[in-house]
């Protein structure tokens, strides 16, 4: 199974960069006056950032579309789809797409821009912030069939930001029948929101339990735990700790990226 993550980055503990995109039209936080413009400009520096840094992957998001829903609208995947569009030719890694938090949306934008992974929600029910995640994913993976995205890799969020699994179960059980009935390309551990660290421990316990499947250190990830989270995880995504300041609203830092990639490829 992890052959695949080897072949797609061309490099052991891959690290995937966040490309967060400024508020869509639609969100509460767009900005108007300075329209989808404003949102290309800042998304190819922080593109840019990324790269010059020597991340391994880049991933976009809709980071700044708060507060999440949980069924995306159509004009949110539109404007991601623009932005990616006007960005490609730059792009010179393996890249994914994230349509906060709607796996449906996420495979259909994935498809429509060639991206070769998502990360989303695809299994369990969990109480959130956002309201009640019910997810089926039965129908997500035919869906994902039926558009012709089966060689879309799929990144499976099973400690999500934000959100308590309804059942009694532990991540061991929860990561365990996951793997059994749904087959994910990779299961990523999270910390309580953006930023949070990703305990060690609790990616410890899945990887020892299921040593054939990519686990990621999804949030939190930082010049300082680094070496312990990629030690235990087989990937990285990192956002906040890439920004100016380590602070989730501001741009990406390019030696904020290549002071922690330098780490990263000490460790390799």
């Amino acid at each position: 199974m992890k052959n695949w993550l080897l072949e797609m980055f061309a490099i052991a503990k891959p690290v995937i960069g966040m490309c967060h995109l400024l508020a869509l039209p639609g969100d509460p936080r767009f900005d108007q006056d300075a329209g989808m413009p404003a949102v290309v400009a800042d998304a190819r520096a922080n593109l840019r950032a990324l790269q010059a840094g020597g991340v391994d992957g880049v991933m976009f998001s809709n980071e700044f579309s708060l507060p999440y829903l949980t069924k995306v609208e159509s004009v949110t995947v539109a404007a991601m789809a623009r932005v990616i569009a006007e960005l490609f030719d730059e792009i010179t890694v393996p890249f994914g797409v994230n349509a906060l938090w709607d796996p449906y949306a996420s495979l259909d934008l994935a498809v429509a821009t060639g991206a070769q992974f998502v990360r989303e929600i695809f299994t369990g029910v969990y109480a959130s912030d956002f309201g009640l995640w019910d997810t089926n994913c039965g129908a997500i993976v035919r869906h994902q069939h039926a558009i012709g995205g089966q060689d879309v890799r799929l990144f499976f969020n099973i400690a999500p930001e934000a959100a308590t699994y309804l059942a009694n179960r532990d991540i061991v059980s929860v990561a365990r029948s996951t793997v059994f009935n749904t087959g994910p390309d990779a299961l990523c551990i999270s910390g309580l929101t953006a930023g949070e660290e990703t305990s060690a421990a609790t990616l410890r316990l899945v990887k020892d339990a299921l040593p054939e499947i990519p686990i990621v250190a999804n949030t939190g990830v930082h010049l300082a735990n680094v070496r312990e989270q990629l030690d235990i995880a087989d990937a990285a995504i990192i956002g906040t700790a890439f920004k100016r300041n380590g602070v989730f609203e501001n741009p990406v830092d390019a030696d904020r990226v290549r002071a922690l990639m330098d780490q990263v490829e000490e460790l390799r």
